[in-house]
């Protein structure tokens, strides 16, 4: 297996592979221009699947851009981050407020393997119609889904079930 597909599929990899460097070096140059301009050309070219009526509001980060799938009537606003080293899957209509980090990069929780300088990543789906308030920070493995609410400054550490609303650190469910 390539490195890439040992951190597409939750394996230890090693993030220094040339093949990895050179994706996200990629990755980079098609978010400064998008960044700059709002090139819709560059941000199709640089996510793994998006609907026509994607917003994403500039600036926006990630990784890779390949390993996130984004459905209809999508909405990202400022300063959003997505380190997808794993899979990142958004259903349709879906809403995140400003700054709202979804992470799938992890490291071992062995410090002999973390040295060792490999790392892993872990998937995370955010179901249709789900609303995360700004800040909201989405941690690897997770599952948000449809129609949840996650508060905004919330760290999402566990699944979150369909219609759950959830906030706090860590994110625990409230009332409707």
């Amino acid at each position: 297996m390539t490195a890439r597909e040992r951190m597409v599929a939750g394996e230890l990899y090693d993030a220094l592979d040339p093949e990895l460097v050179e994706a996200r070096e990629r990755a980079r140059l098609l978010l400064a221009r998008y960044n700059a301009t709002g090139d819709r050309d560059a941000l199709t070219a640089l996510v793994g699947r998006l609907a026509d009526d994607t917003v994403v509001e500039p600036p926006f980060h990630c990784d890779y851009g390949f390993n996130i799938s984004v459905g209809r009537h999508f909405y990202a606003n400022v300063n959003c981050v997505f380190l997808d080293c794993a899979p990142i899957e958004i259903g349709d209509h879906v809403l995140l407020g400003p700054g709202v980090h979804l992470y799938t990069a992890t490291h071992p929780p062995d410090s002999a393997e973390r040295r060792s300088g490999l790392e892993l990543a872990k998937p995370i789906s955010v179901g249709d119609d789900a609303w995360l308030g700004g800040g909201a920070i989405v941690l690897p493995g997770v599952t948000i889904g449809a129609r949840a609410v996650v508060g905004a400054g919330s760290v999402v550490t566990r699944d979150v079930s369909a219609d759950e609303r959830v906030a706090g650190n860590p994110a625990r469910p409230i009332g409707r």
